[in-house]
């Protein structure tokens, strides 16, 4: 009996630690769980103030170039002064990650254009199989400059080699023609390729540094991430610019051809003559505009009737519909990293709307740093990515039977002026990309007025004429938004 209850009590006990074991580690699952609540809540209040002091500053830029809109020639020399070019604007550790595959300008020794692949430090690529194609290449061929070639299965001369089906290459090679380019050391051997140094590229390709890694038919980034599978990222620091599109034409491009009042004179006229000779009927459809302090006309608040001027109402007008619903609020954004935030409140548009508009992403420029901005293989609450695909899924799950148009913001000046004092800002072009990827996703019209080049506050006589505080239109302003924003709307229902 003795030695029943010794072994009733060590059974007890046993059952005892099991069970205090399991609340302690109940007790520290809660308290991480806590713990990380806690951290994120921090954070995310870090983020609100920092965009608060941001959105106080560029109301103080607004007021600055507002004074100086009747003077073109200080003006003039005022906004060369706070322009940053184009090529000053990628952060370096967004040029880590490539952030515009389909137009990079890189620097460094190695070269490669039209659908390339740009690799640099330590990067391996090991999991790539025995029959593996370089999207472009055919006949077995590769070719690279300087006095280097291989056809076949060829070996090379000089310091390059191949072993195992792998390929060593060293000293500034390069491939054009839907090839590769490596520098300094790269190396492949057992179907993976490392590269290494100062590769670059430009076209579609893509560039990666810092101990990345490819397997499957993914890509991986910088510092330790990776992508596997086709296209779904893991790891440490998944690539925020992976998997953007970028438009047809640029606005750098367009800029080349005229300035911002040019065109948005040819554009206006076009415009006006395309809707002089529509042939739709809009008398019957219900518009709803979701969209910022642009689309509430905020800036002309103290003119009695100031609705009126803003462009829904314009729109309205100029179409011929049965009603249009301003949805516009000042200093919203379509992420939740600001105030009124698009996906917090697009429930609001009516469910008897035919047209939806959404017009936004000036103030997420305004707010936006690689954190915030996130990326399309997460897609995470809290950054731009994940809010805007969470805006993009409600709308299609909510109105099934509207034609949805979303609206890229403006280029504006103030972007260029505030990214000079807080270097964590990312340029407008990285958002604007992300709208036209997730609209192609989704099959949404897209009405780009980022890269169109009209309404441009880097343009002084645009500012002067139709732009007062560098981001807001005047009355005659709106009306050129409107008539193109109605123009688009047509061309799409038409064409």
């Amino acid at each position: 009996m003795k030695k029943i209850n010794e072994i009733l009590a060590v059974v007890i006990l046993s059952l005892m630690a099991v069970l205090v074991a399991a609340v302690g580690l109940r007790i520290y699952d809660s308290y991480l769980t806590n713990s990380e609540m806690k951290t994120q809540i921090r954070k995310q209040e870090e983020i609100l103030s920092r965009n608060r002091e941001a959105n106080e500053r560029v109301r103080e830029m607004q007021q600055e170039i507002q004074e100086l809109s009747g003077d073109r020639e200080k003006l003039q020399q005022f906004l060369e002064e706070i322009r940053i070019e184009d090529q000053e604007t990628v952060p370096a550790a967004a040029m880590q990650g490539s952030p515009e595959p389909w137009n990079s300008g890189m620097s460094g020794d190695a070269s490669m254009s039209e659908n390339m692949l740009s690799v640099s430090e330590d990067t391996t690529a090991p999991d790539m199989s025995e029959n593996a194609e370089i999207p472009g290449e055919s006949e077995n061929t590769l070719s690279m400059s300087g006095n280097d070639t291989m056809s076949g299965n060829d070996m090379m001369s000089g310091n390059s080699t191949m072993s195992e089906n792998g390929l060593s290459m060293s000293d500034n090679s390069t491939m054009s023609e839907n090839g590769l380019s490596m520098s300094d050391n790269s190396t492949m051997s057992g179907n993976g390729l490392s590269m290494s140094d100062n590769s670059t590229m430009s076209g579609n390709g893509l560039s990666m540094s810092d101990n990345s890694t490819m397997s499957g038919n993914g890509l991986s980034m910088s510092d330790n991430s990776t992508m596997s599978g086709n296209g779904t990222m893991s790891g440490n620091t998944p690539d925020p610019f992976a998997g953007l599109i970028g438009p047809e034409i640029t606005l750098e491009e367009r800029r080349q051809i005229r300035s911002s009042l040019e065109e948005t004179f040819v554009t206006n006229m076009e415009d006006q003559r395309y809707l002089e000779n529509r042939r739709t009927d809009f008398s019957d459809k219900k518009i709803a505009c979701l969209g910022d302090s642009i689309t509430a006309a905020a800036n002309l608040e103290d003119e009695e009737n100031y609705l009126s001027y803003a462009y829904p109402a314009v729109l309205g007008e100029v179409l011929g519909a049965d009603e249009v619903y301003n949805l516009g609020i000042g200093g919203s954004s379509i992420g939740r990293y600001w105030a009124d935030a698009f996906v917090e409140r697009y429930k609001s548009i009516p469910e008897d709307t035919d047209i939806i508009i959404v017009m936004g992403g000036t103030n997420d420029g305004f707010c936006l740093s690689k954190e915030e901005f996130g990326t399309l293989s997460e897609r995470k609450p809290w950054t731009f990515c994940g809010d805007l695909d969470e805006l993009m899924r409600g709308l299609r799950e909510n109105y099934p039977d509207a034609e949805i148009y979303f609206v890229t913001p403006l280029p504006n000046i103030l972007q260029d002026y505030l990214m000079r004092e807080r270097d964590y800002l990312l340029p407008q072009r990285y958002l604007v990309n992300v709208i036209l990827t997730l609209s192609a996703e989704y099959d949404y019209h897209v009405i780009d007025l980022y890269n169109s080049n009209i309404l441009d506050s880097h343009d002084a006589d645009i500012v002067s004429d139709y732009v007062p505080d560098g981001v807001h239109a005047s009355k005659e302003g709106y009306r050129i938004l409107a008539e193109h924003i109605a123009a688009e709307v047509v061309r799409s229902y038409e064409e």
